[in-house]
């Protein structure tokens, strides 16, 4: 009968650990049957889970683990496993795995805490806790600073709904965002990316910028506000909107392309997503000249909005062909993804208004950014806390990995 050990190393990180521990284990014919390793401020944690073969005595190799470690200034410790729990934790490997992502400008322990607890009260095991964000400095944060934690569990959760709402509740009293997602193939393979345009792209919404120059601004935001609610129906109270722009002169649209503020962390967020072969999109239910202009600027591969119609230099307070709504936005990103060959699993769909949900909805994975609370709280993901590009922590592309990072 073999003997299964667990051996655990933990002390001052210097070149040569693990190494070291390997060669006397590999002297024995070792069976390595799990490893793990960390550092931590220059502090080394190894964990490794050993088989050692029939006929072999295990004390003097006990003893000589632990020599090495002493000589390399390391604190180990040696313990048996028996077959029987061996056997659990190998049937244990089949169970349901999930990723919950903590998102903040910083990180307390008072979040990890609270996060935590909401796990254990669901009988979930964290197998791993993984830091995606670059280090803090002490002190004052830097500007628009971020910080990711990132839990992988597992284990059954019956009640899938219960506990993301537990998350959300706690993400809410402690001001910061939390991913719940399965951890399946389809999250490190998401293939096409489709942004809303207005409040998500950019910090404003556009119709609202060019009515403040047509002198209805008060008029129109009304209007857009209930509509991004849900209280209007969207091509009806869009209609209205652009009638009030009605004989504003051209030259607007390029005065407020100019001017238009470009969402924290979206150029960051596209390019490191082109870098990585991701296909992008603008589902829009603004208008196409902003759409296009942004197209240029950020490099998004596909553009799909309202053509505002111009005649003779002046807005007629139309737009022409067909309205992109909630539910045209859902069709052409369907369109999108059996044009890319891939499937809706592996699109991700971004937005913040109630016009946007329809393709949230379908999307593998649908995001609502900084959005309006009846959005926030339909949408399977939500970030406020971070700009647009903490989405690739919900990948699980840590900054070491990402582009210009």
């Amino acid at each position: 009968m073999s003997d299964i050990l667990l051996i655990s190393l933990s002390g001052e990180d210097h070149p040569g650990v693990t190494a070291g521990i390997a060669a006397i284990l590999a002297e024995q014919g070792v069976n390595v049957l799990d490893i793990g390793q960390a550092v931590i401020h220059d502090t080394l944690s190894l964990g490794m889970l050993v088989e050692i073969p029939a006929g072999c005595d295990a004390a003097p190799l006990r003893a000589a683990v632990e020599a090495c470690a002493a000589e390399l200034g390391m604190r180990a410790r040696i313990s048996q496993v028996d077959e029987h729990s061996y056997a659990e934790w190998v049937g244990a490997q089949g169970r349901p795995r999930y990723i919950i992502t903590l998102l903040a400008r910083k990180l307390s322990a008072d979040q990890i805490a609270r996060v935590t607890r909401v796990v254990s009260a669901h009988q979930l095991n964290i197998d791993s806790i993984t830091r995606l964000s670059g280090r803090i400095p002490l002190g004052e944060l830097p500007a628009q600073s971020k910080a990711c934690v990132e839990f992988s569990a597992r284990g059954p959760l019956p009640d899938a709904a219960d506990f993301r709402r537990e998350l959300l509740e706690v993400a809410s009293e402690l001001d910061i965002d939390l991913a719940f997602q399965q951890d399946n193939m389809y999250r490190r393979n998401r293939r096409l990316v489709a942004f809303d345009m207005d409040s998500t792209l950019i910090e404003a919404e556009v119709i609202d910028e060019l009515a403040k120059r047509a002198g209805v601004g008060e008029q129109v935001s009304a209007i857009t506000e209930r509509a991004m609610r849900g209280e209007l129906d969207f091509s009806e109270s869009f209609r209205a909107r652009v009638a009030l722009l009605e004989g504003l002169e051209e030259t607007a649209l390029a005065t407020v392309a100019g001017e238009l503020k470009i969402t924290e962390g979206a150029e960051h967020l596209i390019s490191t997503l082109r870098a990585l072969g991701y296909r992008t999109a603008i589902l829009s239910g603004g208008f196409t000249y902003f759409a296009r202009f942004l197209q240029q600027r950020l490099g998004i591969d596909y553009v799909f909005a309202n053509e505002l119609e111009i005649e003779h230099g002046r807005v007629t307070g139309r737009v022409t062909g067909d309205i992109v709504d909630g539910q045209r936005k859902a069709q052409l990103l369907r369109r999108l993804a059996e044009a890319e060959g891939i499937d809706l699993q592996q699109v991700i769909a971004v937005g913040d208004g109630a016009n946007d949900l329809p393709m949230l909805s379908i999307a593998g994975l649908g995001v609502a950014f900084r959005a309006k609370p009846l959005v926030k709280q339909s949408a399977e993901q939500s970030i406020s806390t971070l700009g647009l590009d903490a989405i690739l922590y919900l990948l699980g592309f840590s900054d070491r990995y990402q582009r210009g990072a």
